[in-house]
């Protein structure tokens, strides 16, 4: 019984260390870019678009560029923020002293 509630104890440090992990990804920021940077895109760690911004060129260049510069814009920045995020995540694993299994993400 004893093995069972150090069991939960050490569920419950981990599960508040990830909450934690979570909330300072919120702080974090990183920027997609597209259009050799006409389009530029901020997101935080936890997939959060923050803010776009667009060059006045590109507003000339017709609605179909527009459009494909700030859906690259926007996963650029998402697959950036996703990165940093399972990094965070290795790191938080790796500091409780648990292999990182290469799979894991």
């Amino acid at each position: 019984m004893k093995d069972l509630f150090s069991l939960l104890r050490d569920f419950q440090k981990v599960k508040a260390k990830v909450n934690d992990m979570k909330e300072e990804l919120r702080d974090k920021v990183v920027e997609g870019i597209s259009g050799g940077g006409m389009v530029k895109v901020r997101v935080n760690g936890a997939q959060e678009v923050l803010s776009l911004e667009i060059e006045d060129e590109v507003l000339e260049m017709g609605k179909d560029v527009l459009e494909d510069l700030v859906v690259a814009a926007v996963n650029d920045g998402l697959r950036k923020s996703k990165e940093m995020a399972e990094e965070e995540l290795k790191k938080l694993i790796q500091s409780m002293g648990v292999p990182v299994p290469p799979d894991l993400l």
